[in-house]
């Protein structure tokens, strides 16, 4: 199992362990109720799973791609080195321990 910490919208600290698979949207979205809703299922187009990765871990991921990069700056609470829409990373083994918070809605 991959762990992941998330900071939910109340600030309230949660640890969650998922099979690594998928992305992290469905990880989070299916592991509590943090505030990810995902309502466009994943398709990089509502912004309803964006969060922010701990400094130590934003160099460790894939640069955003052009969509999830236009969708973000959009976004009021866009935080240039630590905003990412989490549909479009993918949750593979070597997040273990991955620490993010979600952004507040948007």
């Amino acid at each position: 199992m991959t762990r992941v910490v998330v900071i939910d919208r109340d600030g309230v600290e949660h640890e969650v362990e998922a099979a690594p698979s998928g992305s992290l949207m469905e990880v989070l979205r299916d592991s509590g109720d943090f505030g990810v809703t995902a309502i466009c299922g994943g398709l990089c187009s509502c912004a309803t799973c964006h969060v922010y990765v701990d400094s130590a871990w934003a160099g460790k991921l894939k640069p955003r791609h052009n969509d999830e990069q236009e969708i973000l700056t959009a976004l009021s609470s866009f935080r240039q080195e630590a905003s990412r829409l989490s549909c479009q990373v993918p949750f593979t083994e070597d997040l273990d321990g991955i620490r993010v918070q979600v952004a507040p809605e948007d």
